[in-house]
């Protein structure tokens, strides 16, 4: 099956409210440039040199594109990231939602992003642990910036192939992503970023409303 069919498909057996962001890690821009054909709209990168790359290389299409970074961001690559993308999905400290704003401030661009949750409590994993006073303290401060939006909550959740971990991840994530619409005023959250190639469903039962899958539409990666 094609590229262009395997997007069709699951975005035919999905809700209507869930997102698919393409994951683009290792990807070709002619792979790429077939899920947009099939009608992909979101794609996210892991890293940043990738993304540099193959941006100017899709300029007839980014004006339809929404460019997302869902890899770890590190301080001295904003500037390099911010005329690229669109939204970032992994914030995880208040230094770097500072630094995000003050770059897209001096390029004049408003940034969409997503604070990103350590729901499966992984030492080597990045993200916010999830203590919700902890991450209520960084979300009431994103008002306060200028040239960023407070979007969403993303979460890999726990890397294991046992479901009953990785749902009380996603229930963990949904819990925190419910508490901060409702208890705080001035945020107002709409996106729940949540589920892979393989725990997407999982993650759609727990709520989730944007997924981010990879392998089950390009393919397994090849590796050089």
């Amino acid at each position: 099956m094609s590229i262009g069919n395997r997007y069709i498909k699951l975005k035919n057996n999905i809700p209507n409210n869930v997102t698919i962001v393409l994951a683009a890690k290792t990807r070709t821009e002619n792979e790429i440039i077939e899920a947009i054909e099939a009608g992909a709209t979101h794609f996210g990168h892991n890293y940043v040199q990738e993304a540099i790359n193959m941006y100017p290389n899709l300029e007839k299409y980014n004006d339809n594109i929404n460019w997302h970074l869902i890899g770890a961001l590190q301080k001295n690559k904003i500037n390099k990231i911010l005329p690229v993308v669109n939204t970032i999905q992994t914030i995880d400290s208040i230094k770097l939602l500072e630094g995000v704003n003050s770059r897209a401030e001096k390029i004049n661009k408003k940034i969409d992003i997503f604070l990103e949750i350590n729901s499966g409590l992984e030492e080597n994993k990045a993200g916010i642990l999830p203590n919700y006073e902890t991450i209520k303290t960084i979300a009431e401060l994103v008002p306060n910036y200028n040239f960023i939006k407070l979007k969403g909550i993303m979460t890999m959740g726990k890397i294991t192939d046992n479901k009953t971990e990785i749902r009380d991840c996603f229930k963990r994530t949904k819990e925190i992503y419910d508490a901060l619409n409702s208890k705080i005023k001035n945020i107002n959250l709409e996106v729940l970023s949540m589920g892979m190639s393989d725990s997407y469903e999982i993650a759609i039962a727990e709520g989730s409303n944007m997924i981010r899958v990879g392998t089950m539409i390009f393919g397994a990666r090849e590796y050089k």
